[in-house]
């Protein structure tokens, strides 16, 4: 997803000469191609977030669309007062980019790990959050939103394989459907569609009819849209690369809370700081109960209980 997002970027800026790139010594390999291609339009201002968000939103507030690059946790914490008070308030075009969703840096540790971006970010109001499943989807969501007034967090992984069925399809504030099945909604955030769609197919063999949400945007939110759908179904299993609380599975209980919903709902994320865990991305979700047999696991004995 990394390199198509900035593949697409380099064909944007072709086209806009609006958009700018800025990155805080981070990209590596990646950034080139639009550095070469627009040098008058790319600043490496070092490590230094916060200097990286003022320096946007006075482009930004200059005419400019202004992408500021980073690893998630630094993008998205470091600057966040600079972030609220400068492009939020006054409502300028700052395109914001965490790389490295929920454990994708795996080895790096902690410090690298990107579990409370989303509900750092989905409390401002004007602030948009994107969550691409895949590299088509981060694609589109580039081309959707490139004109949105106020800033947005693209919330990016690194790699990562095409979702079956999703075919690039990305809409501020619509979630995305795929299946529909009536025993239980499998809401994933993002990267995590991939791994709902091979846990719905699993169950699908147990018998178990499952739909996929595949949410991708917050301010605006998906609220109707799954405000329907968890009114046909028992059981509600949200899935997310990133802490319970304040991200995906807090907003489908708000969902289900303010429509009065008669559905069950598991939060499946990180409930606890990961201390001490490194390893591979897949090796992480594995030790939080990430894994398509663990969601499938959980959605059978849930619905078991449900159905009682």
């Amino acid at each position: 997803m990394r390199a198509e997002f900035a593949a697409e970027l380099v064909a944007v800026a072709r086209e806009d000469p609006r958009v700018v790139l800025l990155t805080g010594d981070l990209g590596f390999a990646v950034l080139e191609p639009f550095a070469h291609e627009f040098p008058d339009r790319f600043f490496n201002v070092g490590v230094a977030e916060q200097n990286m968000l003022g320096l946007a939103t006075g482009l930004a507030d200059a005419g400019f669309i202004p992408f500021a690059y980073s690893i998630a946790t630094f993008a998205s914490m470091r600057p966040y007062e600079f972030l609220r008070n400068g492009a939020a308030l006054h409502q300028l075009p700052v395109r914001l980019v965490g790389m490295g969703a929920g454990l994708d840096y795996g080895h790096n540790g902690v410090t690298h790990y990107a579990l409370e971006d989303v509900a750092l970010m989905r409390v401002q109001p004007a602030v948009s959050v994107v969550t691409p499943a895949d590299a088509d989807q981060a694609r589109a969501s580039l081309r959707a939103t490139l004109d949105r007034p106020g800033p947005v967090y693209y919330r990016l992984c690194k790699e990562g394989s095409a979702v079956p069925g999703l075919d690039g399809r990305f809409e501020p504030g619509r979630a995305v459907l795929l299946g529909d099945g009536k025993d239980v909604a499998l809401i994933a955030l993002g990267n995590m569609a991939g791994s709902a769609v091979i846990a719905a197919d699993e169950l699908a063999r147990a018998g178990i009819s499952s739909t996929v949400a595949v949410v991708s945007s917050f301010n605006p939110s998906p609220m109707r849209d799954l405000a329907d759908l968890l009114s046909e179904v028992p059981l509600a299993l949200s899935i997310e690369a990133h802490y319970l609380n304040g991200g995906l599975g807090s907003f489908v209980a708000e969902v289900i809370a303010e429509h009065g919903l008669d559905c069950r709902l598991v939060r499946r994320g990180v409930a606890d700081m990961p201390r001490g865990m490194t390893g591979s991305p897949g090796h992480l979700y594995r030790q939080v109960g990430l894994a398509p047999d663990q969601l499938v696991q959980t959605a059978v004995e849930t619905l078991d209980l449900v159905q009682r």
